[in-house]
């Protein structure tokens, strides 16, 4: 899959662009905070439906202005896809395919699938829990409408139970309707307990791939799936719970309380790895996702590599590079403060490609 080319009005720091993009390497080039990583945030937007920061969309309007737009052409598999994300202040987000607005924007989930390496990434190994739930749950997301539904379901249920938790706190409780929740919560909540732990799986042996690959083979990496469900059964870990749940005024089991553990050399990366291994782990794991994808879309997702070639080494961003110029990828769009670093992939790497300058949110197509 390719963008052909994108369109960006009001986004951020950006007032107005048009880029026309290449099959091959992207290269933005620019100093800290003069807007490259906002050209890789509105296109992770089309795909997504949402920053890649979890920025409120409203946070995303240029100072000053009323509404951003976003537009992007594709061609996915022979067919030429437009996709539109327009917000103005004070009214609903609008999202379209080829002219026609969605009703709900999970159903462009997936449709243009995408893989961002960022510095932010490093949430994944020393931010919560939640983190990397996150993380999870978008991957499978992009290429199982079927768990993003159940996932929407599971959401919205536990909601409803924290709720009557709170509200029925000290007094008497709808049983029978807390009964109904669980078995609806327990049904969702296994079909997304085999979805992930199907997916850590799938993940783990691609992932250690990569790993040797930036690091020469001489760590063991691991991914690992922890639950609060007792013996895989979620429905009697809700009723197990109940007493405990009642007191805290929350659902305390559940796969909303699951987490994805990170190890190398059999420790939690967070606390044993160097800022080198931490880099080179998570690189290494969103290339697993970008093959994951891959294999169930039978499409290759865009990748986007937001300046993860900072403090690595000659060696490590050759490798990186060398990676993402083989067959396995596809388009590939980064951004570097550098511009000999990108002088020299395009002269090692690149076979096709196209540079641009990056200054106060104004984007320039430059030569090498």
């Amino acid at each position: 899959m390719e963008i052909k080319n994108l369109d960006i009005v009001n986004y951020k720091n950006i007032s107005e662009a048009q880029i026309e993009c290449c099959s091959g390497f992207n290269c933005f080039v620019g100093n800290n905070g003069a807007g490259k990583t906002n050209v890789l945030d509105a296109i992770y937007q089309l795909s997504m439906c949402k920053s890649y920061f979890n920025l409120p969309d409203v946070q995303n309007i240029r100072h000053g202005e009323p509404f951003f737009v976003l537009q992007g052409n594709y061609e996915r598999q022979g067919e030429r896809i437009e996709a539109y994300c327009g917000v103005k202040r004070g009214q609903k987000k609008v999202f379209k395919k080829n002219k026609k607005a969605y009703d709900r924007l999970s159903d462009h989930i997936g449709l243009l699938p995408l893989v961002m390496v960022s510095p932010a990434d490093t949430v994944l190994i020393d931010g919560g829990s939640e983190e990397r739930r996150r993380f999870i749950d978008g991957v499978i997301s992009q290429q199982d409408k079927e768990y993003l539904a159940h996932l929407i379901r599971y959401n919205r249920i536990l909601v409803q139970r924290n709720t009557m938790l709170k509200e029925y706190a000290g007094r008497g409780m709808d049983m029978d309707m807390l009964a109904v929740w669980d078995e609806q919560l327990a049904e969702s909540g296994m079909f997304i307990l085999k979805k992930r732990r199907d997916f850590v799986y799938e993940m783990s042996t691609v992932f250690q791939h990569y790993y040797d690959l930036l690091a020469s083979g001489k760590e063991q990496v691991s991914l690992t799936y922890a639950t609060t469900i007792k013996h895989d059964d979620l429905l009697a870990s809700l009723k197990e719970s109940f007493e405990r749940d009642r007191i805290l005024t929350y659902t305390t089991v559940g796969i909303h309380r699951d987490d994805l553990g990170l190890e190398l050399g059999g420790y939690p990366v967070k606390k044993m790895g160097s800022q080198g291994q931490k880099k080179s782990f998570l690189v290494a794991l969103k290339f697993a996702q970008f093959v994951y994808l891959s294999a169930r879309n039978g499409i290759k997702p865009l990748l986007l590599l937001d300046d993860i070639f900072d403090k690595l080494d000659t060696l490590r961003v050759s490798r990186i590079v060398g990676i993402v110029s083989e067959k396995t990828f596809g388009q590939v769009f980064i951004t570097d403060t550098n511009r000999l670093h990108i002088d020299e992939i395009i002269k090692q790497h690149a076979s096709s490609f196209k540079i641009f300058v990056v200054d106060e949110g104004v984007i320039k197509e430059v030569g090498v």
